[in-house]
């Protein structure tokens, strides 16, 4: 079974996420989205395409979206099937969330590391 594929967003915490935001678009040409991250799109051997992306975006400081990790960072990794990689990781002894979101943005899932990480696991839509 095919695990992770790409990273699909990297997710990070600040104080002040449009400040941080906006000093990414002046001095690194970041192109920002209405909602305030930006979308990286790419291609490769698995998307020909072009079809992919990845998310870069600060939250908050006081956001509850990495717990129960007290990082203030977390990583969503793009993977091919969902339910089977977190029934692997769970055989595996790994700890995995119960909770899974799925949308048309995709399915997710989580799963916390070794140091206590939350690593958030991503299913994109078909064609994505």
């Amino acid at each position: 079974m095919k695990r992770v594929t790409g990273i699909g967003g990297v997710f990070f915490k600040s104080p002040d996420p449009q400040r941080l935001a906006e000093w990414y678009r002046v001095h690194l040409g970041f192109d920002l989205e209405e909602w305030g991250g930006a979308v990286f799109r790419w291609s490769g051997p698995d998307n020909p395409a072009g079809t992919g992306t990845t998310v870069w975006s600060a939250f908050k400081e006081d956001t509850n979206h990495f717990a129960p990790s007290p990082a203030a960072f977390m990583i969503n990794y793009r993977v091919a099937d969902l339910h089977a990689l977190l029934a692997a990781l769970r055989a595996e002894g790994c700890q995995v969330e119960d909770k899974i979101d799925e949308s048309e943005l995709g399915k997710f899932g989580w799963v916390m590391d070794p140091d206590g990480n939350k690593l958030e696991l991503w299913q994109p839509p078909e064609g994505r």
